[in-house]
């Protein structure tokens, strides 16, 4: 298939579109800046220099291609409206990227019990309900003859495809650390988050685009682990001291209210179980604290 993917400088992008290359498929990828051309065509991926506010651009490359993965943003409306556009009547795949913490509580790192399922979702908080619309956006696509669907990712771990392209929860918390010498977490990082690998991210994407029926939703999703125990196998990693917890308020000062409410100070536990039942997606990776322990580089 020929597949244009936004956001193909990217961690999650980038590691989509090279395991599309290596599985046989043509992939052109959307990235801002020219100098990461030669990253990406050393992965195979034909770069395409552009923004998501380019409109015709991605009308353009939508309309030459077979199917479309946007990974570039969650929450840019203005994109995902020009490639629904693009794509109405085409029968062809859109696979949209989205993010669980449209789940999340910003509980101030304290836990929950609450756990949410893909046939479940809750009204989303003032925060999250642009980014929920959007994705209502996508699933409505298949009413417009498009096999569209929502990839909603939950924390993901792993290194990336594109050198230098970094997940977002965990290199925050690292960066933090080697800055202060003190690995910290949001309260008292008893709040829970879903998690999964990016490379099985990318296989069940691959699988997606293969198959996937049209306006379905997916937690992605493969585990989970509190925040204090990820942080503990960081700070062991690192070769520091136990972590500690940081009021909330301190946090915002580091993360910004968005991350330190949600990205590491909320809970956000999902169950995906259309990607096994619809698509046979089988992850390899179970355990974040595993990783953490045995594979994560470290600077």
């Amino acid at each position: 298939m020929k597949v244009f993917v936004t956001g193909a400088g990217g961690f999650i992008g980038g590691t989509i579109a090279a395991h599309l290359v290596r599985a046989g498929h043509d992939v052109r990828g959307l990235v801002r800046r020219a100098a990461q051309f030669a990253d990406l065509e050393a992965l195979g991926i034909a770069p395409v220099e552009g923004t998501l506010d380019d409109r015709e651009l991605l009308m353009r490359e939508a309309r030459a291609a077979d199917a479309v993965i946007n990974a570039a943003s969650s929450d840019h409306r203005g994109a995902v409206e020009a490639l629904l556009d693009a794509l109405e009547g085409s029968g062809k795949t859109l696979l949209h990227t989205s993010g669980s913490s449209i789940v999340g509580d910003a509980s101030g790192g304290e836990a929950t019990d609450k756990i949410y399922y893909e046939d479940a979702l809750p009204a989303p908080t003032p925060d999250k309900a642009a980014r929920v619309a959007i994705d209502d956006l996508v699933l409505a696509g298949a009413q417009r003859g498009i096999k569209s669907a929502v990839l909603c990712n939950t924390l993901i771990y792993g290194v990336g495809a594109v050198p230098g392209a970094a997940s977002v929860q965990l290199p925050r918390l690292i960066r933090q650390a080697q800055k202060s010498g003190v690995m910290r977490h949001v309260g008292r990082g008893l709040n829970i988050w879903s998690n999964v690998h990016v490379d099985d991210v990318a296989e069940l994407y691959r699988l997606a685009l293969e198959k996937t029926p049209a306006g379905t939703f997916y937690f992605v999703e493969s585990g989970e682990a509190d925040f204090r125990t990820m942080t503990a196998a960081l700070a062991q990693k690192m070769g520091l001291g136990a972590p500690q917890d940081w009021p909330l308020e301190q946090a915002i000062e580091e993360w910004g209210y968005e991350m330190a409410s949600y990205g590491l100070g909320s809970n956000s536990r999902v169950r995906g179980e259309r990607s096994r039942t619809l698509l046979g997606w089988t992850p390899a990776r179970t355990s974040v604290t595993d990783w953490i322990r045995d594979e994560m580089p470290v600077a």
